[in-house]
């Protein structure tokens, strides 16, 4: 599963449209290899409304200026936190659409200074992306006691009446902008868009941005709108642990997806005239276990009217520098492990532990094990996922860790001297062994998503039960073999925990397993039973009874009937049927 996953994606990276999703947007496409290949990104909250917040455009861009505001900063600041690339969020409509560059379009704040541009160049010159945010929004056109939009100068402009209040009028008005900023910006590596607009529908603007500027990225925030290329999960909360955010993303990879948090513990996204603490445990959590499950992590920080952040901020900045620089190796050229990557089974452990695993892209042998909450004991217990382990050793350290293998887990023994925020072990292994290939059947399908895509090794491809239930998946091993374990790779396209009551699991929950030497007769259920509604990989272990034939009857997902989008959905990547464990022992 994991080499021939790996390299499948490196193909399609570099094929256009090889895979086409709703809409016939292109799936994969070389203008998100940026992307595809970042870790985290920086998200900038700055313009007129910035404590202390300015009426006046030019008074605005004047204290910019004469604060010393440079684009260097910004730049060196989102190093440290090793990102990619940043979003500059100044057309915002919280922060009185203002426009950091000189714009030839009446309607709002714009500067005389080309701070956007000097930004571009700056990142550029580093090897970062500059993303800019656009709104679709002008509800907030008089927020605060003063109106930021200025309907009859932009109608003089274009010799008509345009409301700029209204949805349909902010429509026309943003949608001049994008053109004006593609026409100054060739080198601006796309559009953060913060939801639709129908003026913007209507006008084929998205594929237009493409037409103009295929190097260009869109993402969206909290649509998943086909036809861009990301969509952005904002700050979500309520799941345990606390900083394990991809519980809550409901887009299965390989689709783009990017989790949006803020790094100061309280305030606003932008600066508020406060200087909150960085919560250390949360904030390194997200980005860690976003990491583990292939999502971006944009992590928003408040600068002030300088472009300075607050003193919390940058001692934040300063000290995940040197923190991540030990471990950098687990988290860039990665993919999130015990997904559609291969690799180990992530989530909760034993003895309290939790975390995630990450899978080198060039060297599947290659894993690494992310203890971010660390066990109670020195022991830390891990489905191997049928991965022979050669060694371990803790990669901040160096040091070699005794380890063993057998009943489908890796046991690495005699830790101590725990990160507080992530302990991180390399593991280097030598493939998987005991998985057995098998034909598959399943009493219901969806058109286009046949019971053999769960047994490809592809993971573009994935069963889907046509929201029937129960359902059965069936295995014919083409003769008798012995049975260990079942393993599942669920689609990760709902959340794993109980949100609400329109967002649950579409996870498997009660189901029974029957063996077969014939495929006809199948007598009682040799194990019925729950299983954990979690992302990953998930197993169900039987005693090694020979067999030819194995039917998974699925009866009931934890999704309610409330939740239209998840009800009775079930969606499987890859299932096996794995002969035999891993057993071993090093160092």
């Amino acid at each position: 599963m994991g080499r021939k996953m790996l390299g499948v994606l490196a193909a399609l990276v570099l094929a256009v449209g090889l895979v086409p999703g709703p809409a016939q947007a292109d799936l994969q496409n070389p203008r998100q290899a940026f992307l595809r290949g970042a870790v985290a990104g920086l998200f900038l909250h700055w313009g007129e409304r910035t404590a202390p917040a300015h009426t006046s455009c030019s008074g605005w861009e004047s204290d910019v200026t004469n604060g010393g505001w440079t684009p260097n900063y910004w730049v060196s600041e989102a190093q440290k936190l090793h990102a990619q690339y940043l979003v500059l969020a100044t057309f915002h409509s919280r922060l009185g659409y203002a426009r950091p560059w000189p714009s030839a379009i009446p309607g709002s704040c714009s500067t005389k200074r080309d701070f956007l541009g000097e930004l571009i160049a700056a990142a550029k010159a580093n090897g970062l992306r500059v993303i800019l945010y656009m709104t679709d929004d002008p509800q907030w056109h008089a927020d605060g006691g003063h109106e930021w939009l200025d309907s009859k100068a932009y109608s003089t402009y274009k010799g008509k009446t345009v409301d700029l209040t209204t949805r349909d009028g902010f429509g026309q008005f943003s949608y001049d902008n994008f053109f004006e900023v593609m026409n100054r910006y060739p080198d601006l590596g796309g559009f953060w868009i913060d939801n639709d607009n129908d003026y913007w529908l209507s006008h084929n603007l998205y594929a237009q941005i493409y037409q103009k500027r295929p190097n260009y990225t869109i993402s969206n925030n909290n649509e998943d709108t086909p036809i861009m290329d990301m969509i952005s999960n904002e700050q979500k909360t309520g799941m345990t642990p606390s900083y394990d955010y991809p519980q809550a993303v409901y887009t299965a990879a390989p689709r783009l997806t990017e989790a949006d948090f803020k790094l100061p513990s309280t305030g606003a996204w932008w600066y508020d005239g406060s200087n909150p603490t960085v919560d250390r445990t949360l904030t390194l959590g997200r980005l860690i276990t976003n990491a583990g499950s292939s999502v971006k992590a944009l992590m928003a920080e408040t600068a002030q009217v300088n472009g300075k952040f607050p003193s919390n901020q940058e001692s934040f900045n300063t000290f995940a520098n040197s923190w991540l620089n030990p471990i950098w190796e687990s988290l860039s050229g990665t993919e999130g492990g015990g997904y559609l990557y291969g690799g180990m089974q992530p989530g909760a452990w034993n003895d309290g532990a939790y975390g995630v695993t990450t899978v080198s892209k060039t060297d599947p042998d290659t894993q690494y094990i992310h203890v971010v909450t660390k066990p109670s004991t020195s022991t830390l217990k891990i489905r191997d996922n049928g991965t022979r382990v050669t060694s371990v050793r803790n990669l901040r350290t160096g040091a070699a860790i005794s380890f063993s293998q057998g009943g489908g887990s890796l046991t690495l023994t005699g830790l101590s001297g725990w990160d507080p925020y992530d302990t991180v072990f390399q593991v280097t292994t030598a493939g998987r062994e005991g998985i057995d290939s098998a034909s598959m059947s399943a009493t219901a399908s969806a058109s286009g998503h046949p019971a053999s895509a769960a047994g490809d090794g592809d993971y573009l491809t994935y069963w889907d039960s046509n929201k029937t239930l129960p359902v059965s998946l069936r295995f014919d091993l083409g003769s008798g073999r012995k049975i260990q374990y079942l393993g599942i790779n669920q689609r990760e396209d709902s959340v794993s925990y109980a949100r609400s009551a329109t967002e649950q699991s579409a996870r498997i929950k009660n189901y029974n397993v029957y063996f077969s030497s014939d495929g006809k007769n199948w007598g009682s259920p040799v194990k019925s039973a729950t299983l954990p509604s979690r992302r990953g990989v998930q197993f169900i272990d039987f005693a090694g009874t020979t067999a030819r034939y194995v039917r998974l009857e699925v009866l009931n997902t934890y999704a309610a009937s409330s939740d239209s989008a998840h009800y009775q959905q079930l969606r499987v990547d890859e299932a096996w049927i794995g002969s035999s464990y891993v057993t071993g022992s090093g160092a």
